[in-house]
């Protein structure tokens, strides 16, 4: 396993790169369909939000039980089918708590958590929040951000974390260590290239005043839409290119090109011919944790899984089913509990 560093964004490229990611791994025709169906989606979203916009709103805020630790505030985006909090979830949110986050949880979900779960979850928090399910992840951490901030000042750290991961089947201390050591800026877990370099969103750390604020206008800035890709865009992708521009420092512990030059031959024939040069890599980026799953664990150290891939593995990439032999028994179990919560 190779040390925790950060590793600064790549220089973003404009062009053929950033159309050339959606091609990846996929077949030709493959990617003019899924291409259609973006456009598609797009257009449609565009209509219905001029038409019908989207009505954010609280159901529900109250207060946790856990007492305030300091000036390290997570965010942490919850969503499930029924509303139930898995023991996977709670012990995600002890782990924040043990590394120093003072936590707001908010959860997408239809339906309020049981009341256990809601018990279980503001023994862990300072306020939990459940909200209309729009805007998907930013629209969460917006509202939150705009509830904790009100309530409790601007921190000297603004974590925000969700539920798309599994696990941590490895501690989350060392990463969080390697965060802090990088100073001040906006640090990731995993950098992708798709759509240009940018921090992906399901754990990131803002630390200083600048950047804090940065990622605190960020969101209240942040829009509602039905199209996926107009979020990701403006919510995860946008938050990159708005920190880079305001010459904040963003860096990810596990960087596109670090990662890339671990790939074995094996992994570049699974991909496809297309990836039988590791140059190919830079031009056609992979979602590295999907694509590249296997070499961020087995490598890297990367503690987590992305739930898509477990559940869904929408890239019908080899191997993912052997993925519980890659940690220890209770992890496993863990993890396929909450599978089972979620849902086919």
């Amino acid at each position: 396993m190779l040390p925790y560093r950060l590793s600064d964004l790549a220089t973003p490229q404009g062009g053929a790169p950033r159309v050339l990611h959606g091609l990846a791994a996929r077949a030709p025709l493959t990617f003019l369909r899924r291409a259609a169906e973006v456009a598609f989606e797009i257009a449609q979203a565009a209509v219905l939000d001029r038409v019908a916009p989207l009505k954010a709103g609280l159901r529900e805020v109250s207060p946790g039980q856990a007492p305030r630790q300091g000036r390290s505030l997570a965010l942490y985006l919850h969503w499930s089918p029924d509303g139930r909090v898995s023991p996977m979830v709670l012990r995600q949110l002890a782990l924040w708590r043990e590394a120093g986050f003072d936590l707001v949880f908010v959860t997408n979900a239809r339906d309020r958590p049981p009341e256990a779960d809601w018990a279980a979850v503001g023994a862990q928090c300072l306020l939990r929040l459940h909200r209309e399910n729009v805007g998907r992840d930013f629209g969460g951490w917006r509202d939150a951000a705009a509830v904790a901030l009100a309530e409790f000042g601007p921190p000297e750290e603004l974590l925000l974390a969700n539920d798309s991961v599994l696990g941590p089947f490895l501690p989350l201390g060392p990463l969080v260590e390697a965060w802090r050591a990088g100073g001040e800026g906006l640090f990731g877990m995993t950098e992708s290239e798709g759509g240009g370099p940018h921090l992906q969103s399901y754990a990131l750390l803002a630390r200083g005043a600048a950047a804090v604020n940065l990622l605190a206008t960020h969101l209240a800035a942040f829009r509602d839409s039905r199209s996926k890709w107009r979020v990701v865009q403006q919510g995860e992708i946008g938050l990159s290119r708005r920190a880079r521009a305001a010459g904040l420092r963003c860096a990810a512990l596990f960087g596109y090109a670090r990662l890339t030059a671990q790939v074995d031959d094996a992994t570049r024939a699974s991909l496809g011919p297309r990836f039988a040069s590791p140059a190919a890599f830079a031009r056609y980026p992979l979602n590295p944790c999907h694509h590249l799953w296997r070499v961020l664990v087995e490598r890297m150290g990367f503690p987590y899984l992305k739930t898509e891939l477990i559940r869904r593995n929408p890239g019908q990439l080899p191997g993912v089913e052997g993925w519980p032999k890659l940690m220890g028994a209770q992890d496993a179990a863990l993890i396929r509990e909450h599978l089972d919560m979620m849902g086919p």
